[in-house]
């Protein structure tokens, strides 16, 4: 997918570390595909520290200073090993080998990443090769922190390796996501004359479930009989497992069933196995069989059937079990009952423990967010940090995720920076969490500085860095990142759907349909909401007709209808609407909140009042649907949009519940369209009185000011947006040529082909003056105006229309997609060079379509920024 624009460069990610190795297993035949260079250490003054003389370092003496070094790591004093080490180095003092491999694990233990990377470089800086005892250190530390580039990097300088240095890599890659490369290592450590341990075998059967890839399991299975373990209970668990990830529950009740013994995690395995699967009934008649052979379940079996009765809908099943739980000497679990839903009783076995450990605070903690009780979460984490518990990456990751859901920016940057002092950022859990905070809370630039921080990134990170550029209104780098993503790694179907939004929100077709056919060709097009996703995007981008064929394919449910329901209404079909929605109700499928927004808003575009308010009455009279502020919002601009505006007015006043700032936004917009200053002004006061900062209100606001001649009361609220640090948008616009996506910023002098464009455009303003039209810019009345009109719409759209002009063929049509609404001026312009070229043009600006064709528009005049009240 190819992306391209005129903007500035954006910092692009590490390249992902590539496993290909060479066919010959000596370093100096070794190849790599990832360039790393190792920092030189700076030189520095430093305090006057003797090797020998261990005062300031240690509190023993020894003429041996590696034997220091040795006694303070076992010690666990890092900091004093570490002063030790740069005295050494300053004093050209050699530092063994055992003395290093006490230092990394040091650092590992403690988790520092930056102390363990500072021993690395002195590593680096004395030693050629490695050897397998310091490489296998340094490995374990790397792969611990999630690091793969740095320890692939160690792979490579070892002279040897031994089955603990494949084994650990490999493991690193799999933890990370990088199944594929995984198992790439695997293969290149068979072919290398390796033989694979009991260690192996898990790790790569996990990998191959992962993927998944029942192909290279069997494949791993094959290995697991000819290396002869396929009596060992472990790895035949993984076995199981990896068929029953796969999805081939039958072969995995064969292994089982042949094991002559079995121990717990055997009877777990199959029983999920058979519940992840959905055949819950077969998963229970196996517990049931476990209890004849007499094993006892443990919280994991209870919390697998547990999961099963929630599924089957079976209370009095599960109320069993919790009471076979609570007569046996099974220890109860805090997870156990919070997974399952069942906080109170998860609180009580909280309460009761006397000695409460990070584990067990971090499952109450997790059982909160999971539960969506984030301020709970919060509150448990305040106490456990005055009980002196020092929280693990989950449990940080956990209340992260708590401030997402509260929007409590400032304790999630503490909780930032206690990962930055403790290491706990160095694993990608904690990275992730934040990525997805700081976007939720509009600091997309936080988000992507720690993006860029991850050593490792996984699947999830790219997705939380594309789902928060799209959010936060980023779209063209969101599919720039989705192209660097796929260089290194395989989307998921909630990666494609994040993108997918990118694509629909900047109209950008072809790259949509380009996902569409991805997604198709791995069989993950109707995962989850992947399907409803690429209709959303074919509603978006203007193409019924492919919205149509999706539709087909996914009539049973509501969101697919309210999709299409969603997309008469940004183009003010309100008749197609409401015969959608009728079609909808005879295909049995019932109409939800959102169903009945669209529906309103469908009405309200199309000035059908009266239809709007039938609809609002039945929503709870015939469907038990009770109206929330967004369907009043709906009534009021559709009351308004009539001109309607006391009937709006005394609406709010009589609504049963408090209005918020959207719906006195509706009737502002309402006063906007008819002139309505008086009436304008008290909304915008009630607005302000409940939402200070979004930036559209103020705009509305000036926009009446504007149309009505108060330029003084203009610049007193443009002054407001500047005292309080609020800025408009820069009017931007897409355009999509050849499947490559050109973006135009508004007063945008340095595209490389604005002279063109200029010309182009110059040459549409000479043919309207020579057919006694008024010039565009010379039809706003004075300099006030034209200033109004580039700060609110900006014209963007004219420099991307003539890009498509001058980049495509003759006749084809024309898809623009603009961030700000159209004004009078720009639509008149578009209206002349859809007559003049014989091309359909279609722009979509913030609130609706505008279909241009032979002079023409669809919203008849109407739907522009700056239109005359009626």
């Amino acid at each position: 997918m190819a992306v391209s624009a005129n903007a500035s460069q954006f910092p692009h990610p590490q390249n992902l570390p590539n496993p290909q190795f060479p066919k010959t297993h000596n370093l100096q035949t070794l190849s790599f595909s990832t360039n790393l260079q190792t920092p030189h250490i700076s030189s520095r003054k430093t305090h006057e520290i003797t090797v020998c003389s261990t005062s300031s370092v240690a509190t023993t003496t020894s003429q041996n200073p590696n034997s220091d070094l040795n006694e303070l790591c076992r010690h666990g004093n890092l900091e004093k090993a570490l002063k030790l080490l740069d005295s050494m180095h300053e004093l050209q003092v050699k530092v063994d080998e055992d003395a290093y491999v006490a230092l990394v694990r040091l650092c590992e233990w403690k988790r520092t990443h930056e102390d363990g990377a500072r021993v690395y470089r002195y590593i680096s800086n004395s030693m050629t090769l490695l050897s397998v005892r310091l490489g296998n250190a340094l490995l374990s530390m790397f792969v611990r922190f999630g690091d793969l580039v740095d320890a692939w990097y160690v792979f490579g300088r070892m002279g040897e390796r031994d089955v603990f240095s494949w084994n650990v890599l490999v493991g690193g890659y799999a933890k990370a996501g990088f199944f594929d490369e995984a198992l790439s290592l695997y293969h290149r450590m068979l072919w290398v004359g390796i033989v694979p341990d009991v260690y192996t075998f898990p790790c790569v059967l996990r990998t191959c479930g992962g993927v998944p890839d029942l192909a290279r399991g069997r494949e791993v299975h094959v290995h697991v009989i000819r290396f002869g373990f396929e009596s060992d209970v472990d790895i035949v668990n993984a076995l199981i497992t990896m068929y029953v990830k796969c999805g081939e529950v039958g072969s995995a009740r064969v292994l089982f069933d042949r094991m002559p013994r079995r121990d717990r995690i055997s009877w777990n395995a199959m029983i999920s196995g058979y519940f992840e699967n959905g055949e819950c009934l077969e998963g229970l008649r196996l517990f049931l069989k476990m209890r004849e052979f007499a094993v006892d379940p443990d919280l994991m079996t209870v919390t697998s059937l547990l999961s099963a009765c929630e599924v089957l809908g079976d209370g009095k099943l599960g109320r069993e079990i919790h009471g076979y739980v609570m007569k046996t000497e099974m220890v109860e679990d805090v997870s156990m009952y919070s997974v399952v839903g069942h906080l109170g009783e998860a609180e009580k076995v909280f309460c009761r423990m006397e000695d409460k450990d990070v584990v067990l605070w971090t499952s109450m903690i997790s059982g909160y967010v999971n539960n969506t009780l984030p301020e709970k979460a919060v509150e448990t984490y305040k106490v456990m940090e005055q009980e002196g518990i020092m929280p693990d990456e989950i449990t940080i990751a956990s209340v992260i995720s708590a401030c997402t859901c509260l929007g409590n920016l400032d304790l999630g940057i503490k909780l930032h920076e206690l990962a930055d002092r403790t290491g706990l950022i160095s694993y990608v859990i904690v990275a992730n969490t934040l990525i997805d905070m700081y976007s939720k809370c509009k600091c997309i630039d936080k988000a992507l500085e720690v993006f860029h921080q991850i050593p490792a990134k996984n699947v999830i990170s790219w997705t939380s860095i594309i789902l928060g550029l799209r959010t936060n209104n980023r779209c063209f780098e969101a599919l720039i990142f989705f192209r660097q993503m796929k260089l290194g790694l395989k989307p998921n179907s909630i990666t494609l759907v994040s993108v997918l939004s990118a694509c629909a929100r900047i109209g950008a077709l072809m790259c949509g349909k380009e996902i569409h056919a991805h997604a198709l060709r791995t069989g993950v097009a109707f995962d989850g909401f992947l399907p409803n996703a690429v209709l959303d995007m074919y509603v978006r981008c203007g193409r019924m007709g492919s919205a149509w064929n999706q539709f087909n394919h996914n009539k049973n449910d509501v969101t697919a209808w309210n999709i299409v329901l969603t997309g008469y209404a940004q183009r003010g079909k309100g008749r197609n609407a409401i015969e959608l929605f009728h079609t909808m109700a005879e295909s049995r499928v019932d109409p939800d909140e959102i169903t009945f927004m669209a529906l309103l808003c469908a009405c309200s575009r199309s000035c059908m009042v009266s239809e709007g308010l039938e609809y609002f009455i039945s929503m709870k009279l015939n469907y038990g649907i009770v109206p929330n502020l967004k369907h009043y919002a709906c009534i009021v601009d559709l009351l308004g949009r009539a001109g309607k505006l006391a009937d709006a007015h005394e609406f709010i006043q009589k609504m049963p519940i408090n209005p918020d700032a959207a719906i006195w936004g509706a009737l502002l917009n309402a006063c906007v369209i008819h002139r309505q200053v008086e009436l304008g002004e008290l909304a915008a006061q009630k607005i302000f009185e409940l939402d200070a900062h979004s930036v559209g209100y103020y705009i509305l606001i000036c926009n009446l000011y504007a149309d009505s001649g108060m330029w003084e009361e203009v610049a007193r609220v443009r002054n407001m947006m500047r005292e309080r640090g609020l800025a408009v948008d820069p009017g931007c616009s897409w355009v999509e040529v050849k499947g490559k996506v050109h973006a135009f910023l508004s007063g945008d002098n340095f595209h490389p082909q604005i002279e063109e464009l200029n010309a182009v455009l110059e040459g549409f303003y000479e043919k309207m003056r020579s057919v006694a039209l008024t010039e565009p810019e010379s039809r706003l009345k004075d300099e006030v105006e034209a200033s109004k009109a580039e700060i609110f719409c900006g014209h963007s759209e004219r420099l991307a229309v003539a890009f498509g002009l001058i980049n495509t063929a003759p006749g084809t049509p024309i898809w623009v997609t603009k961030n700000l609404y159209m004004c009078q001026s720009c639509h008149s312009t578009v209206k002349f060079i859809s007559k003049v070229v014989r091309r359909e043009i279609c722009v979509r600006d913030t609130e609706k379509f505008h279909h241009f064709k032979d002079g023409f528009c669809t919203c008849a005049d109407e739907g522009y920024w700056g239109k005359p009240a009626r």
